[in-house]
């Protein structure tokens, strides 16, 4: 079992910056391939970006390219969100998940464990 908590949300001006942090306990962090995930209500969880635990691969969706980076630090246990230049559309509640593969990341259903989510709100 893993457990995945979240922190660093809040509220941001457009055009601003947030790093987000994902702590993870209970299996080796460094096994695990981890991602973002957001969700605005009435729609589908959207990925965001992940890093599978094999290669250190990052993969991002077209919509945060270049704007967010996704790290891990296994010596902490802790996977990052660092979320520049943000925008009103943005605005979301950000969930991080892991995942005992290292393929087809980009999809909810891989991930095996899920944290709380922490709101994330950029103002216009």
């Amino acid at each position: 079992q893993v457990q995945l908590v979240e922190s660093g949300g809040g509220l941001v001006q457009a055009g601003g910056s947030l790093r987000l942090s994902c702590a993870a306990s209970g299996r080796t962090f460094s096994s695990l391939s981890m991602g973002w995930f957001r969700q605005v209500p009435g729609k589908e969880r959207e990925f965001v970006g992940a890093i599978n635990w094999s290669a250190g691969i990052t993969y991002y969706t077209d919509s945060v390219k270049g704007r967010f980076t996704v790290s891990r630090d296994n010596a902490k246990n802790t996977f990052y969100l660092q979320m520049n230049s943000l925008k009103a559309e943005d605005t979301a509640v950000y969930y991080c998940a892991a995942s005992r593969g290292s393929s087809a990341l980009f999809r909810a259903s891989r991930y095996d464990y899920w944290g709380q989510g922490t709101q994330v709100t950029v103002s216009s």
